[in-house]
């Protein structure tokens, strides 16, 4: 994982939580710990790792992930035995 995306992990990881964290720079950092992403209806996201599956509402019109979000997230890395 490059120095991005640890940064990105970190900032999910903050206390508090952060709401400014961009979607994508979230996507790209599940990707490199090998998360597979498939689209789903609407905004919705697919995401599998570590064998644990979740879906996720892509934040719109605005790029930045809420709070609510940035926790739901949280727990899900955990959950996949991220930190």
């Amino acid at each position: 994982m490059n120095a991005k995306y640890e940064k990105t992990l970190e900032r999910i990881f903050q206390n508090p939580v952060p709401a400014n964290i961009k979607w994508r720079d979230i996507e790209t950092m599940l990707v490199s710990l090998g998360a597979e992403i498939e689209e789903g209806r609407g905004s919705r996201v697919r995401v599998r790792l570590n064998g644990i599956v979740t879906i996720f509402h892509r934040p719109h019109p605005s790029p930045d992930t809420k709070k609510g979000a940035v926790i739901a997230l949280r727990k899900y890395l955990l959950e996949a035995g991220i930190e």
